[in-house]
């Protein structure tokens, strides 16, 4: 397989899941010889625990809101909604971007970094 879809697909499980990405990131660490993978990986990984924790954040957030009566017709609610949206947005464009950057990158610069 091409190096440039191997860090695509670990890009790719690192959106989806956060246990597909830990069973593809951990065959990478493990098994992998090469650097970029790597490299790949490992910024996978803090995307992935960034986004998270975001999400862990906001969760516990709208359960507590949940406890008290007329949350979710509330303007806390909504702020919530917005923010959820927003992070999922923001999420959906930094994985993209650093797709995109992984095919767009020439063959050249990939093969003069191993």
């Amino acid at each position: 397989m091409n190096e440039k879809l191997k860090k695509v697909f670990i890009l790719l499980s690192g959106y989806l899941s956060f246990i597909a990405f830990a069973i593809v990131g951990g065959y990478v660490f493990i098994k992998s010889d090469s650097e970029e993978l790597k490299k790949t990986a490992k910024l996978t990984l803090i995307l992935t625990l960034i986004f998270t924790a975001i999400n862990a954040v906001f969760l516990i957030y709208n359960h507590f809101g949940g406890f008290f009566g007329g949350y979710y017709s509330s303007t806390a609610y909504d702020i919530y909604s917005i923010i959820m949206g927003i992070v999922a947005i923001a999420e959906i464009i930094v994985y993209a971007v650093l797709i995109i950057m992984v095919l767009v990158k020439k063959d050249s610069e990939t093969s003069e970094n191993k």
